[in-house]
């Protein structure tokens, strides 16, 4: 297992080992003293899986606030995505940046997101499916988002704004100037 700091260095990128033989293939997807070994000392809590139907879905960008916000470690079961990071603490010398990468089923790459960042992701093929651990449970009353389309953060997703497919709820976030200081850097 690799574990490579990204450009903003809070956010990992981790490549596992992966054994293919004539029967299939094994690899060790999760191993918590790897990670503790890159300063990533949590307890999932939660698995989440989700199915994305057509090419072109966006999810996001989400995350918890606390003191229920969530450390997530995200990899690509079947398909791809383009996945995305947005630092949104406050004071952080990366504030308002985002990183970008792209996690497949081939690829076997894995994405680090602590606590103060928002997540999401665009599928880059139809049923695409995502798993993600979480380190604090689901609460809808901490759930929150930011606008996936801020051209404040210049993300260039791999999708139109006319083509991308959102829920309703991810096309109403507010945009980054409009969030509450949820996350102060070094709080």
């Amino acid at each position: 297992m690799d574990i490579l700091s990204l450009e903003i260095p809070d956010v990992k990128l981790i490549t596992v080992n992966v054994i293919v033989d004539s029967r299939g293939f094994f690899s060790e997807t999760y191993k918590k003293s790897i990670l503790e070994r890159a300063e990533i000392r949590v307890e999932f809590v939660q698995d989440n899986h989700s199915l994305s139907v057509d090419k072109g879905v966006v999810r996001g960008l989400h995350f918890q606030s606390p003191p229920h916000a969530q450390d997530k470690l995200v990899r690509v079961l079947r398909g791809s995505i383009q996945d995305v990071a947005v630092d949104i603490r406050k004071g952080s010398p990366t504030y308002a940046k985002h990183v970008t990468v792209m996690l497949s089923a081939d690829n076997w790459r894995q994405l680090w997101i602590p606590k103060g960042f928002a997540h999401g992701f665009c599928t880059l093929e139809p049923n695409t499916e995502v798993l993600y651990k979480v380190t604090d449970y689901y609460a809808p009353k901490h759930d929150c988002g930011l606008a996936w389309d801020d051209p404040d953060l210049g993300i260039d997703w791999t999708v139109a704004a006319n083509e991308a497919i959102l829920s309703a709820k991810d096309m109403n976030h507010p945009k980054l100037d409009e969030l509450p200081e949820y996350f102060i850097y070094g709080q």
